[in-house]
């Protein structure tokens, strides 16, 4: 197996086209064609993780957060940035890094939150625009049947938790067969032919277009395929920032406070003012996630859980929730479990490792 084949897997489940503009997801340091002898797993990439790396023989380190956002103008160990890059290239260990496109889609950095705190009937808490695209195409009313079922194994045709979802409509398609073509119905070079035809409409993921037009493509009978395919505005209910979830009952403040505490392994949590009612929903985003406070108000969230919250920034509240700030690293210390798992469904027999060390910048006086 090479070190192409695991990035492969991270992402398919988590698509590179859906980072934010200023990341720098993927491979950023080693050689995809290099045999994988081991990943070892880390929310972050430090030369201690290396070390840890190197005595456990893995020759790649997959990561949340990017080691290089921008260029190096040189390397010559002047910090720590460098001194990684050094160390890696001199060991030929591959730096790879998933992060806000782990962060936008359903099932990764949010949803493990979610699942850590017990939340249910989640959903994305600022869904994203500009991803989906509509796919029309025609095929012989024989063959639609055919068609459709390889689109939707292809991963179109789904909606929010529907699936095999498809508009189609009966019609008569014209052609005529020109010299050189080997047309399915017809003569080369005979007359114009009419055939009762269906217009499939589906839904597509941008990120799967690829493979959806690949589908249509081996699986329809004609040698030319008529479709089209149109970008829509509508917002992805599987793709975006944060996520809203209600808990299974009711909890007092203080105990939610508390369960929040042992649930994400955090040793502090900083908090606006309680409202002495009772938490039911609750919003939350991985990392930094101040930007969707307006989100999670208008979800009718009773908390927002997250982390790098700023001092002036707690006042936003404004009495219409609680912010509970738990840390950047406390809320996506989990995040390793995800690529843990994605590797482990793909590749059962190899050797994964979580690293046992704690890359955690910041250090608590209790």
């Amino acid at each position: 197996m090479l070190i192409k084949d695991i990035i492969q897997a991270i992402e398919a489940f988590a698509p590179p086209m859906y980072q934010e503009g200023y990341d720098n997801s993927g491979l950023q340091i080693g050689n995809p064609e290099d045999e994988a002898k081991g990943v070892l797993i880390s929310l972050d990439v430090t030369e201690a993780i290396l070390d840890e790396a190197m005595q456990k023989g893995a020759n790649m380190v997959v990561v949340h957060h990017p080691l290089l956002f921008s260029g190096l103008k040189q390397i010559s160990g002047r910090n720590y940035i460098e001194r990684i890059v050094q160390k890696a290239i001199k060991n030929d260990i591959n730096i790879f890094a998933c992060h806000t496109n782990l962060d936008n889609v359903r099932h990764g950095v949010n949803a493990k939150i979610a699942e850590k705190l017990g939340l249910q009937h989640t959903s994305i808490l600022s869904p994203m625009g500009d991803s989906l695209l509509k796919l029309f195409t025609y095929a012989p009313k024989d063959a639609a049947d055919k068609v459709r079922d390889a689109l939707f194994a292809a991963s179109a045709g789904e909606i929010g938790r529907y699936y095999e979802c498809s508009f189609n409509t009966p019609g008569t398609g014209t052609f005529r067969p020109g010299e050189g073509t080997n047309p399915a119905i017809g003569q080369t070079g005979g007359p114009r032919e009419a055939v009762e035809e269906v217009k499939i409409e589906v839904l597509i993921d941008k990120a799967r277009q690829g493979q959806v037009l690949r589908a249509l493509m081996a699986a329809h009978p004609y040698e030319e395929v008529a479709y089209e395919l149109i970008a829509l505005r509508n917002t992805n209910q599987d793709l975006g920032a944060g996520m809203v979830g209600e808990l299974a009952e009711p909890m007092d403040e203080q105990a939610f406070l508390a369960h929040i505490k042992s649930s994400m392994n955090t040793p502090v949590i900083r908090h606006t003012a309680l409202k002495g009612k009772k938490v039911s929903k609750v919003a939350i985003c991985g990392g930094s996630g101040s930007f969707l406070l307006k989100d999670a108000i208008r979800s009718g969230a009773d908390f927002f859980i997250t982390g790098d919250y700023k001092y002036h920034q707690f006042f936003d509240a404004d009495g219409h929730l609680v912010i509970a700030d738990i840390g950047h690293y406390e809320s996506e210390q989990f995040t390793s479990e995800i690529f843990r798992d994605i590797i482990n469904r793909k590749f059962p027999n190899f050797a994964t490792l979580l690293s046992s060390l704690s890359t955690n910048p910041v250090n608590y006086y209790y």
